[in-house]
């Protein structure tokens, strides 16, 4: 009998929390969020899409599962090694094969360093090339992201937006990475240039097996690229299933909202409109029970006092949220 594969990434109830001080002492007068108990599997060759709105806790999860950030408690696993509170100086095998490409190109490229420099820095920092080595391994990667090899002696400001994200991209593969963040990569990017780093990354995928978290706000970007689509609400997943599946048949009415959100290219097809009503609330002071009743129509009174479980209700299926089936 075959074993069931190892998850390349997961993370078991996993919580960051950021303290708020107040006062001349600084002491602690709460906390905010950002991820509160997250549990989640990611296949090797699998691309998961992370979705949700601005300040749900998109950006610190992806952080996490790299060990850019500690978590306050839960696991992370990577192959199967539980990484969660290794001391910064083992990681360092780790680093080279779990990478991420930032949101803002711009900030993410020092401006002092050529587009050269950057890609070669980490072929350095592991020792995997000498001098000549790494200048052929920067021309090939500039190649692999559509820019010409001689460029790498330009510096960030001599690139356009959608140039320095390809350097990002180029830069992040250096080392041969196992597993990437890519941390809404075209979201900083004009829309005629979001299409071709789309492609790129798929390209990319296909050709060194890799294993994306791809996080953005757009779940039509989302739908482009991934496997699995995740949904996020304040710090918690409230839904997860397969792409087409979340798309077709959503069954959380966050997702719902977001889906109706979406432009769709056709002047004559009517959308049934659900504007959320309300703000986000406080990672703060998340409100008590199901963390959406806020805003959700269909709420009752078990959804304002009891918090649903995220679990599976049909084959590949999951969802947070009592009144599901309706």
């Amino acid at each position: 009998m075959s074993q069931p594969a190892v998850p390349l990434v997961e993370a078991v109830d996993l919580r960051k929390y950021y303290p708020i001080t107040a006062g001349l002492l600084h002491r602690q007068v709460g906390s905010i969020r950002a991820v509160d108990g997250v549990s989640l599997k990611i296949m090797p060759g699998e691309t998961v899409g992370l979705v949700g709105e601005s300040g749900c806790g998109k950006s610190t999860l992806g952080r996490l599962l790299l060990r850019l950030e500690k978590p306050t408690s839960g696991k992370i696993f990577y192959r199967g090694r539980d990484i969660s509170f290794v001391p910064e100086r083992r990681l360092k095998p780790f680093r080279r094969e779990a990478q991420m490409v930032f949101q803002d190109p711009q900030s993410s490229l020092d401006p002092r360093m050529t587009a050269g420099d950057s890609i070669g820095e980490a072929l350095l920092i592991h020792g995997m090339a000498n001098d000549k080595e790494r200048m052929a391994v920067v021309a090939e990667l500039l190649r692999k992201v559509g820019i010409e090899p001689a460029h790498a002696d330009r510096y960030p400001h001599q690139f356009s937006g959608g140039q320095k994200q390809r350097i990002g991209i180029a830069r992040a593969l250096a080392v041969r990475p196992r597993f990437l963040v890519a941390d809404e990569p075209v979201s900083a990017l004009d829309v005629s240039v979001q299409a071709q780093i789309l492609n790129l990354l798929m390209d990319l995928r296909d050709e060194f097996g890799l294993t994306y978290l791809f996080v953005a706000h757009d779940l039509a970007v989302v739908r482009h690229v991934s496997d699995r689509i995740a949904v996020m609400y304040l710090g918690k997943i409230v839904e997860l299933g397969g792409r087409e599946d979340v798309i077709a048949r959503p069954l959380h009415p966050y997702t719902r909202a977001l889906l109706a959100a979406v432009l769709v290219p056709d002047p004559h097809r009517k959308r049934q409109a659900r504007v959320l009503q309300g703000d986000v609330p406080s990672p703060a002071s998340p409100p008590p029970g199901c963390r959406f009743h806020t805003r959700c129509v269909k709420a009752t009174g078990v959804c304002r006092s009891e918090e649903p479980p995220l679990v599976e209700v049909m084959s590949g299926r999951m969802v947070a949220c009592h009144r599901w089936s309706e």
